[in-house]
């Protein structure tokens, strides 16, 4: 008994005052090969015994335990890795351990503390990684922690697969409110898809980790290039995630700055701000995203709804639906073609294009077509164009196949009618294939005009229908080069007697109404026809008949040029005395438009009128200046039903050489 209890003696003081620093050169090889990487205790190793736990039952609260420190303690990174040399360092760390569970191959580390903590992890493209260590086999040993408490530490982590390059700061959260919920907080800095990346927040604790099927708890706020975004919510099964469930707020200057982040096409946009449910789901290596129920703002617009985004090969798609109570033409212009804020600041300068345009010159960017396919669902109540009509009840479906655009159908209301269109944008080739089916019917003439007071007691309905092919990267050159019919027609009503008169320049009606007020006169129809041509549209048939004129319209319209030449010949059904009614011309540009009377026939009036004062009596000059309306009326039905056939579709023409 007293060897037992000599040896026990020895063994224990052996324990308490042995060097454990002569033990470091052994640990740091066998840790080292059975690992196959470095690693190293470069600092002071000591062990210290304590009594047990006396939070714990039984007799394990006896048993004296060690209680393991060590100094300056790392393992480097495989050669190939650029983020750093060594994957982890730590300044310092201590290690409580129950001693009994080690004979059952079961290591119980009652506490752990680390402090100066430096990771630096990298995976590569291949899905290569930086943490995964030599395969020894499955282990036989089991490890549990019982408490952990975190210092300060710094992190890198090298995504190659998605070009991330983030860094943090990350102390843990060891006391107060948030201890209840979070375990670590952080600041990031960093990059994503080459857009600088900065932010901070807090996540769950770190033993939740070790947990399966647990919910990990998050908490950001970051800047991601010039979006911001903040998040608040879970991750399932943080270990492997197969689940994510947060709440996003995102907002930024344009949607058009995320495309480097998410690789999303999304359009060039004023300023947004958007709060919704983010769900992600992961099926085998594929996560799909869902941003569900998610209410925001793009510049004065609002928009709603939910979008899925899945990384299908060989283009991801993007399907969903969006609704709006208000779109202002101006937050969505350059998506159509319409001249952007930057053009528009831009205007004056030598490389600019040309100022004078009417028709939207802003280029379509083709080249991120195929970035991704789409199948969105859109509908809005109200649709506001600066200075112009409101549409109302807009309906469409957006997709994208293939670097094929299309909206069919593109369905709203305006001036109290009906719109129905079909659009194709194909972008394949460098230049796009543009298509356009249109047909309005039932606009009302006063609501046309909602700004011009003389018009605001016509009625009448306006009817159209257009269909037309032509190549370009703006609206403008595809009208330039387009090809195919347009037609618009006017059922009975009522239009400004007023704007009729000064349009044949009938002088002594254009006083009277001038003085007295205008007079509403009945329109009986108008029907025009145009064939285009390489953007010039020509026409056919431009025909108004009222209750006291008939006016026929010649000439044609250079879409490329945004130039007219017309030829208005208006015709009185009744007696005018003092008439100057003459020919007019119509000619200029859509911006700077140049209408009045032909000098020829309105000079022989006059010479004739001043001939007749001179030569026979001052009376006989009324007699050059009255018209005696013998004009025939126009068989309305036949020309409306003409009008209103049904156009044949359009075909892009070959360009000709000149």
């Amino acid at each position: 008994m007293a060897t037992l209890l000599l040896i026990l003696v020895a063994v224990v003081i052996f324990i308490l005052t042995f060097d454990w620093n002569r033990a470091r050169p052994w640990i740091n090889h066998r840790v080292s090969e059975t690992i196959g990487r470095e690693f190293a205790i470069n600092g002071d190793l000591r062990v210290h015994w304590e009594q047990g736990d006396a939070t714990e039952s039984g007799w394990r609260r006896w048993v004296p335990r060690p209680r393991i420190s060590a100094n300056d303690v790392y393992i480097v990174n495989p050669d190939w890795a650029t983020a750093g040399p060594r994957l982890a360092s730590v300044g310092n760390i201590v290690v409580a351990i129950h001693p009994l569970p080690l004979l059952h191959k079961e290591v119980d580390i009652a506490d752990l503390a680390v402090d100066k903590i430096n990771i630096a992890a990298q995976r590569k493209a291949d899905g290569t990684n930086t943490w995964t260590f030599k395969d020894n086999g499955p282990s036989e040993w089991e490890v549990d922690i019982g408490r952990l408490t975190l210092g300060d530490g710094d992190l890198r982590y090298l995504d190659e697969a998605i070009k991330l390059d983030l860094r943090a700061k990350a102390s843990g959260i060891n006391e107060g409110a948030d201890a209840q919920k979070y375990g670590v907080r952080f600041e990031l800095g960093g990059s994503y898809r080459n857009a600088p990346v900065t932010g901070g927040g807090k996540v769950g604790k770190v033993l939740s980790l070790r947990d399966a099927h647990s919910n990990f708890p998050v908490q950001a706020n970051a800047m991601l290039g010039k979006n911001k975004i903040a998040v608040e919510g879970q991750i399932t099964d943080p270990r492997s995630p197969a689940g994510l469930d947060i709440r996003l707020a995102l907002g930024g200057a344009s949607m058009a700055d995320l495309y480097p982040l998410t690789g999303v096409l999304l359009p060039e946009t004023p300023p947004y701000d958007t709060k919704g449910r983010l769900i992600g789901k992961k099926t085998g290596a594929v996560w799909d995203w869902t941003y569900k129920d998610f209410t925001g703002t793009v510049g004065g617009s609002d928009l709603e709804g939910t979008l899925a985004y899945s990384p299908r090969k060989p283009r991801p798609l993007l399907t969903g639906t969006l609704t709006s109570r208000q779109l202002r033409l101006e937050d969505l212009g350059p998506t159509i073609g319409a001249e952007s804020n930057e053009s528009k600041a831009n205007r004056g300068k030598p490389q600019n294009q040309p100022q004078d345009k009417a028709l939207p010159v802003e280029q379509f960017n083709t080249a991120k077509w195929d970035a991704l396919d789409a199948d969105v669902k859109f509908n809005g109540k109200k649709l506001v164009r600066t200075h112009d009509i409101p549409l109302q009840d807009i309906q469409t479906r957006i997709r994208m196949n293939n670097k094929v655009l299309t909206l069919t159908p593109l369905n709203f209301g305006m001036a109290g009618g009906d719109i129905t269109s079909n659009i194709t944008l194909n972008g394949r080739q460098k230049v796009i294939d543009a298509e356009i089916r249109a047909a309005a019917r039932h606009l009302k003439i006063n609501q046309l005009f909602p700004k011009l007071e003389s018009m605001q007691a016509s009625v009448g309905e306006v009817s159209g229908d257009a269909a037309l092919a032509g190549k370009g990267n703006s609206v403008s050159a595809m009208l330039a080069s387009s090809s195919g019919e347009l037609g618009a027609t006017v059922s009975e009503g009522s239009v400004s007697k007023f704007i009729l008169e000064a349009a044949g320049l009938n002088v002594a009606n254009l006083v009277f109404v001038k003085l007295f007020g205008d007079k509403q006169i009945q329109l009986n129809c108008l029907a025009g026809d145009f064939v285009v041509e390489h953007g010039n549209a020509t026409a056919r048939r431009f025909v108004v008949d009222t209750q006291e004129a008939v006016i026929n319209v010649s000439g044609n319209v250079d879409l490329a040029k945004e130039s007219m030449n017309l030829d208005v010949r208006p015709q009185t059904k009744g007696l005018r005395i003092i008439s100057l009614r003459t020919p007019l011309y119509a000619k200029g540009t859509f911006t700077h438009p140049d209408v009045g009377p032909q000098k020829g026939p309105l000079l022989l009036k006059g010479g004739a009128a001043v001939a007749l004062a001179t030569v026979v009596n001052p009376l006989a000059a009324v007699v050059p200046l009255i018209n005696p309306g013998k004009v025939e009326p126009v068989d309305c039905r036949a020309v409306l039903a003409e009008a209103n056939k049904t156009r044949t579709v359009a075909k892009t023409q070959p360009i000709k050489k000149k």
